[in-house]
């Protein structure tokens, strides 16, 4: 298991009412599983399915978060859809 920093931005960072948070996670789902949990009856579960995710500044994509790895000191990052451009 991992210790690292998740990240929010735009309407995750308003839905979890902080920027950033710890994380102790071997896996993207894991870390994120956490965060529903911690953060449950509120916006961000929502939110948290139209966003797309960086780990340690590579993109995710359609990789199945059970299959993504993180890093001890890593950084998840938490976009949602940006509008305008």
């Amino acid at each position: 298991m991992a210790a690292g920093t998740i990240r929010y931005w735009a309407a995750a960072k308003a839905a979890a009412g902080v920027a950033e948070e710890p994380y102790a996670a071997g896996t993207l789902a894991e870390a994120l599983d956490a965060v529903r949990e911690r953060h449950s009856g509120g916006e961000l579960g929502r939110v948290l399915l139209r966003c797309s995710f960086l780990v340690d500044g590579d993109p995710v994509g359609k990789r199945g978060h059970e299959t993504v790895r993180l890093a001890e000191g890593g950084t998840v990052e938490v976009l949602p859809p940006f509008a305008g451009g």
